[in-house]
């Protein structure tokens, strides 16, 4: 391999790492959400007012890991809407999150007008930065790639390994999955389905709102008007590649990763524009429509539970 054709792959490559962060923050979450038998196309709205809460947290403050806790809590906020909404209210999964989406939509661009007097982007803020782990960034390709990242993508490697681990070697995991097929069982044998349900969709409000705070004091270190773009739906898509396993949907995430990067390094060859821009997209439908027959779904996802039922 060509020296240029070594440092296309490895810009294609460092591309889809920092890409791929708030995307799999994301999946995992909606992979616990999901478990526990609710769907959740609120993400994007999660993802949304945890990149609004990081910059006000990190404005407020002057503090960047302060705004990550901001972008927690108000991801877990908008997690027990959904939750209550869903859990408790039966309200329709699909219509919640939808109204979960709309809502932090209208809400950020009214607080941005209200707080920075611009119903664009935010002023700009103290943000986390990357981590350099010494000696790590003078290895050839090893160093461009991993010798200076965010401090959340160790974090979220870190996070899929333990959601794994939480999922298939633990009581709770045992549970969970038990209620994601057949929550009646859970129940009979004294599972608490209700808090089980509740505790995952606020988990998956806090992962995504982690997610929508890397791109907001992780990368450009403010808020644009709906920054989100679509990622929150791209990771549900992960979450159905990776056959709703923390693993694979990291994996799914890469891939649209892998996308996202070649979209940005080809618009420099005499590729008409459009087509560049859809390639995300038209790689992860793909995606879809080839493993989404390998890989089967809670059962119980999108089904109300109600208890003594069935």
């Amino acid at each position: 391999m060509n020296g240029d054709a070594l440092d296309f792959l490895i810009s294609v490559l460092a591309s889809c790492l920092r890409i791929s962060i708030p995307i799999a923050f994301a999946a995992l979450g909606a992979i616990f959400c999901e478990r526990a038998g609710i769907v959740n196309i609120g993400l994007e709205g999660m993802m949304l007012v945890g990149a609004f809460a990081g910059v006000l947290g990190s404005d407020l403050s002057g503090n960047a890991y302060v705004g990550l806790l901001f972008a927690m809590a108000a991801g877990a906020l908008f997690g027990l809407i959904h939750a209550v909404l869903t859990v408790r209210l039966k309200t329709d999964h699909i219509i919640s999150g939808l109204g979960i989406n709309l809502l932090a939509l209208g809400i950020t661009t009214v607080l941005l007008q209200l707080i920075w007097g611009n119903r664009g982007k935010s002023d700009s803020v103290a943000g986390l930065g990357n981590v350099t782990i010494p000696g790590l960034d003078r290895i050839p390709v090893i160093g461009d790639l991993f010798g200076s990242v965010s401090i959340l993508f160790y974090v979220l490697i870190a996070a899929v390994i333990l959601s794994w681990i939480v999922l298939y070697k633990t009581v709770f995991g045992l549970r969970l999955r038990v209620i994601g097929d057949n929550p009646q069982v859970a129940d009979t044998l004294g599972v608490n389905v209700y808090r089980m349900q509740y505790i995952c969709v606020i988990l998956c409000g806090v992962l995504a709102g982690i997610g929508g705070a890397y791109l907001s004091i992780g990368e450009i270190n403010l808020f644009g008007r709906d920054m989100v773009a679509g990622r929150g739906y791209i990771a549900l898509a992960a979450t159905i590649f990776g056959g709703w396993n923390p693993i694979g949907a990291y994996a799914g995430s890469l891939l649209f990763g892998i996308a996202q990067g070649l979209q940005i390094r080809l618009q420099l060859f005499q590729i008409p524009v459009q087509f560049v821009e859809m390639l995300p997209y038209v790689m992860t439908l793909l995606a879809l429509i080839v493993f989404r027959k390998s890989g089967r779904g809670p059962l119980a996802a999108g089904k109300h539970f109600r208890r003594g039922e069935g």
